[in-house]
């Protein structure tokens, strides 16, 4: 699919590259939202701060530091680690709805800064003229950027998700009193898994604000986070294919409804509800759990356990 998705440019115009820039930014964004959630069991509802503050962190370089692109990218997601380092501390010290209060009342703080501190946000008016250098310049260039480094991130969270870390989170996530017992220190995983999140999310936002080469307040708006826990919960929560696969057809089905009607939000929130309710395990849990019963199938089996089983019948 990498492959495929790497060869577009070859058959594409410049319109179906921005498009799909957009959306490997997205599904980074996603895949973040997912690590927090489906592996920490913490549903963030402010997740766009980070978004946001990646995005004006790259503006910021750009613009007042003069810094060039790859600094940008490198140095722009490290204000999103810092605003999620802090948030994070005091986050993880609740759980469950009053965790996801605190995670949007932080988002509303931080939204409320860029937009009333004019003088280095431009407030309402934002930071423009943020864009790529020559060597990213061209659509295609700038589309397999966002490609690569969204397949990096991908992979990198994937490893986290199956190494010592994420099974440590998953203990806590699980039973916090049974992995407190064993010597698993819960706060500090959860907290630095919030950071982990939140510089992956910065990440996507320092490339989105390259992309559309300005930043305004709305890139860490509520709106925002409420389309990373769609995108996930579209998807499915289960594995992390599910956040990729629900970042594409999210984004991709809500581009091409504003292009198609005025009446888009209305008919994707309907599509969305849909999915929701016919597949509650999102696209890719679906798809797995059909895969997995066709294997266990009596038809599927061999002859010998076929004729097991009708015996046992």
């Amino acid at each position: 699919v990498l492959i495929v998705a790497a060869a577009l440019p070859f058959v594409a115009g410049n319109y179906v590259l921005t498009v799909g820039s957009e959306i490997a930014i997205f599904v980074i964004f996603a895949v973040s939202l997912h690590f927090l959630m489906s592996v920490g069991g913490l549903a963030s509802f402010g997740h766009a701060a980070y978004f946001g503050l990646g995005a004006y962190g790259v503006a910021l370089l750009a613009k007042m530091a003069g810094l060039p692109m790859i600094a940008c990218l490198l140095l722009g997601p490290l204000l999103g680690l810092m605003g999620a380092a802090v948030f994070g501390f005091f986050a993880v010290q609740l759980s469950g709805v009053y965790f996801a209060m605190l995670t949007l009342a932080f988002a509303q703080i931080v939204w409320s800064i860029a937009f009333q501190w004019v003088s280095v946000t431009g407030g309402d008016n934002g930071i423009l003229g943020v864009w790529p250098e020559k060597w990213a310049g061209s659509p295609s260039h700038f589309y397999w950027l966002s490609l690569g480094i969204a397949a990096l991130a991908v992979v990198i969270l994937r490893i986290i998700v199956f190494s010592p870390f994420g099974f440590a989170l998953r203990a806590t996530r699980d039973s916090p009193l049974r992995s407190e017992a064993i010597g698993i220190n819960g706060k500090r995983i959860q907290w630095t898994a919030f950071v982990i999140a939140g510089t992956v999310a910065g990440l996507a936002g320092a490339l989105f604000a390259y992309l559309k080469g300005s930043v305004f307040p709305d890139n860490m708006g509520i709106s925002l986070s409420v389309d990373a826990l769609v995108m996930v919960l579209l998807g499915g929560v289960e594995t992390v294919s599910g956040a990729v696969v629900g970042a594409i057809v999210y984004k991709a089905l809500n581009i091409w409804l504003v292009s198609q009607t005025d009446w888009s939000k209305l008919v994707l929130g309907g599509f969305v509800v849909l999915i929701v309710v016919a597949f509650p395990k999102g696209i890719v849990g679906t798809l797995e759990a059909v895969m997995r019963r066709r294997r266990k199938s009596p038809s599927s089996a061999s002859p010998l356990l076929t004729s097991r089983i009708e015996t046992a019948e």
